[in-house]
């Protein structure tokens, strides 16, 4: 397992945010979470450290449905960053929604690891840190 791992939360669920935010801060591999409430948020940070390893985060939690910029714009721009990024971030979609309509929209986009309907466990947790 990799140690001082960065974790960025892209939700604008504010029991949603408290809930991970806690959760992680048990695992010792969690070296700085990242927390946004929308994509464009998000984005303007990945932009300033575009060359910041250390500050760019290891693993993004992103949500689909949120105001200003919701998940897929925020996939959308982020696509075009990936060759620039300092080191490879790896994305899993964190979602209340079970509409197939999401399911089959993420799955067209090869950025994503995974689609996970919220609430997230402490176990799926776990296994994702320890896959990094």
């Amino acid at each position: 397992m990799k140690n001082n791992i960065n974790v960025c939360i892209i939700d604008d669920d504010d029991v949603f945010q408290y809930t991970i935010l806690h959760t992680l801060q048990v695992h010792k591999s969690v070296n700085h979470i990242i927390p946004f409430t929308d994509g464009e948020e998000a984005m303007t940070f990945l932009k300033a450290n575009i060359n910041n390893d250390q500050e760019l985060p290891d693993v993004i939690f992103l949500d689909i449905n949120m105001p200003v910029m919701d998940g897929y714009g925020f996939m959308q721009q982020y696509e075009s960053l990936i060759p620039n990024l300092a080191k490879k971030i790896t994305v899993y979609i964190l979602s209340s929604s079970v509409d197939l309509v999401d399911f089959d929209k993420t799955k067209k986009i090869n950025q994503v690891t995974d689609y996970i309907v919220k609430p997230i466990r402490d176990n799926q947790l776990t296994r994702i840190l320890a896959e990094l």
